[in-house]
């Protein structure tokens, strides 16, 4: 078991590493060029080649990536070209929005999707399957933004039982956190549901049908006991894959949700770094996600060995 971890582990470092050289080499070589960007549209060429040299782009390309890595190992991230902060603290600022956000939708949809997924399965072919089936077809084919704003319609406008947009902190009060992020929750969870929901029965279906599931049920096993220590527990696997999966992609920032619900996360720092060409904050978030793809997938692969033992890779 230690074994398993340790290896999982190390073979962390090379994908981060290739992750690494790629970041570098995809923001050096598109087109743009950030000492125009800092000067303006009226810089002199002299100007230019002083924020060049300051940046240190006038150096060999293999000298600008040991320089970069370097202070990427002391946990620097580099200063914005637009506003003159450091990244680190930008990202500091933007990622708890998106992280409670993303924490309470995966915990929601997990609390409403598995048990969906488990009864679709255990009722194959009745009622309460097409029914489950329908919402995930609905889920997949809604896009988000209509889905909220659907919601705050409903909820907001009309009903004005919860405030139509913005972001508090846990910290400023539970009731003010929750009040306005149980909308942008709750239209993420829509479609996560309707996927995990989708994955749970799929995988239910195929485990309901095997020996020890039957052997199970003739010695008098309760259904509750059959259905979620034996059949679920080895149905976890594909669920866990995709619950991971979703998560990574929480955090790497849902832009069109954050749009809609006017929430300060890290998608839309992204989007308005893409749109003002600021190459570091760009370069930062593009490792910060990828870095989160690689964990969340240790995890998962890690999580494997507690659901099914006989994993070892």
């Amino acid at each position: 078991m230690l074994g398993y971890i340790i290896r999982r582990i190390l073979a962390v470092i090379p994908v981060m590493a290739i992750v690494a050289v790629f970041v570098f080499l995809l923001l050096r070589l598109t087109p743009g060029d950030p000492a125009a960007i800092i000067a303006g549209d009226m810089a002199t060429p002299a100007q230019l080649e002083r924020i060049r040299t300051s940046l240190g782009l006038n150096d060999p390309l293999h000298v600008q990536f040991i320089t970069w890595v370097g202070l990427l190992l002391q946990g620097e991230l580099g200063t914005s070209l637009i506003s003159n902060t450091p990244v680190t603290s930008m990202i500091g600022q933007r990622i708890w929005p998106t992280f409670n956000i993303a924490v309470l939708t995966i915990v929601l949809s997990v609390l409403i999707a598995v048990p969906m997924g488990v009864l679709a399965a255990w009722r194959h072919r009745t009622w309460a399957d097409y029914a489950v089936m329908a919402f995930s077809v609905l889920g997949f084919s809604i896009p988000v933004f209509v889905i909220g704003y659907i919601f705050i319609q409903v909820f907001s406008l009309e009903l004005r039982w919860l405030p139509v947009q913005g972001y508090k902190a846990p910290s400023e009060g539970l009731w003010a956190f929750l009040s306005r992020a149980i909308l942008p929750c709750l239209t993420l969870a829509t479609i996560y549901v309707a996927l995990i929901a989708r994955m749970t029965r799929a995988s239910m279906l195929e485990v309901l049908g095997e020996d020890y599931i039957r052997t199970a049920r003739a010695k008098g096993v309760a259904e509750q006991i059959v259905l979620f220590r034996h059949a679920l527990r080895n149905a976890a696997v594909p669920i866990m894959t995709i619950i991971g999966t979703g998560f990574a992609l929480l955090i790497g920032g849902v832009v069109v949700t954050e749009s809609v619900f006017n929430i300060p996360g890290i998608g839309r720092l992204t989007v308005d770094a893409v749109l003002a060409r600021d190459y570091p904050v760009i370069q930062a978030m593009i490792l910060l996600t990828s870095a989160l793809y690689v964990f969340i997938n240790l995890v998962i692969d890690l999580s494997y060995t507690f659901f099914d033992p006989r994993i070892r890779y």
